[in-house]
């Protein structure tokens, strides 16, 4: 079994904390993404680091990493190739590009080549229909791809190579993505300055800038800051709100003494509760939507919580389910709201007869024909 270095354990603790502590569950997809960077795949390891450090179940962390794509559940290259071939990609090639690779490479769909350094996989979208056909490699766009390019792609990355995506920044291998997918920055040297914008995506810049269209006080201008720079100021703007906090108030009067110098009595008998405001807003609406017997709701005004009672008589549960029926009229179209009562009367009644095809009163020659 993967024993996960002590640097993953801190960045999940990191990743966590990020979170109110009665919502922690919502760090599973980071982490999901942090135990792939190490293994390169979400291993069954790697589901029960997920649930131990945010207290579920193997079945709920499996649940989610079996849902979502981007989670591998083999071993995966240090190249993930995805090549769109869902419509639009498909009529402009995108599956040519496909069949081409699958058969230079020797691998079908979600398989690895022996070196271990690309795996192939179709996507049914990459978003970028206007790019089309399309193929990224860990999830950073290649545009308008046709067979020999795909080709010259991958077997620059064969050769140790990192061949510039048509936009965004500079590879990196599965693992180095998935670290950035967990919410962590790329530390390389200029990583993100490499890459370039689309035509299409200037065309959009170009159109907003000709006609005014712009975001009040936005500055395009404005640099994205690097995870150290961005902690720099962070920790400055702590210690600036910490310094603007006014001092300590002073100590809380002593309680009124009565004549024998005893504690004078407040007034009030009930012992000491929490607020229901304790307790944030969402748990509280949970609890005052769906109560349990081992939940109190003191502060859900009109929720009593539920006990084990007695189940319906048969005839009780008849006598609701035929004053439901009257309550609901046929609908306006003439199609029943609900099951026609006579109808499920019949039923009863050829069920009691044995399946005979006729009720008691069919054989009295009064029934109404089926």
């Amino acid at each position: 079994m993967t024993t996960f270095t002590e640097e993953t354990r801190e960045r999940a603790r990191e990743i966590i904390a990020r979170y109110p502590a009665d919502r922690s569950r919502s760090a599973l997809l980071p982490l999901l993404h942090l135990v792939q960077s190490e293994e390169g795949y979400v291993s069954p390891a790697g589901v029960e680091f997920c649930a131990e450090v945010l207290g579920l179940n193997k079945a709920q962390v499996g649940a989610v990493a079996t849902f979502y794509t981007m989670y591998k559940r083999k071993p995966t290259g240090d190249y993930l190739v995805s090549v769109c071939t869902n419509t639009m990609c498909n009529v402009l090639g995108g599956q040519e590009v496909y069949d081409t690779l699958a058969e230079h490479l020797g691998v079908g769909h979600d398989e690895t080549t022996a070196d271990g350094t690309i795996t192939l996989e179709h996507a049914e979208c990459l978003a970028a229909c206007d790019y089309g056909p399309v193929m990224t490699v860990n999830y950073d766009f290649f545009d308008n791809v046709d067979p020999q390019g795909a080709l010259g792609v991958v077997e620059e990355l064969r050769a140790g190579g990192r061949p510039m995506p048509t936009r965004g920044a500079r590879l990196c291998t599965l693992k180095e993505m998935a670290v950035q997918l967990a919410g962590f920055a790329d530390e390389r040297d200029a990583a993100v300055a490499d890459g370039g914008p689309g035509e299409p995506t200037l065309r959009g810049l170009r159109l907003a800038e000709q006609h005014g269209i712009s975001v009040p006080g936005f500055d395009p201008n404005t640099p994205i800051r690097s995870k150290a720079e961005a902690d720099k100021a962070a920790a400055e703007a702590k210690a600036k709100a910490e310094a603007a906090k006014p001092a300590p108030a002073e100590a809380a009067a002593a309680p009124v003494k009565g004549g024998d110098g005893a504690s004078a009595p407040t007034g009030s008998t009930a012992p000491d509760v929490k607020a229901p405001d304790d307790k944030s807003p969402q748990v509280r609406t949970a609890e005052t939507r769906q109560p349990d017997a081992g939940t109190a709701v003191p502060d859900a005004p009109g929720t009593k919580v539920p006990t084990d009672t007695t189940a319906p008589a048969s005839r009780d549960a008849q006598a609701a389910e035929a004053a439901g029926a009257a309550a609901n009229p046929p609908a306006g179209d003439g199609k029943p709201a609900g099951d026609e009562a006579g109808a499920q009367q019949r039923n009863l009644n050829e069920a009691s007869s044995g399946g005979n095809g006729t009720t008691p009163a069919d054989a009295s020659g009064t029934g109404v024909q089926k």
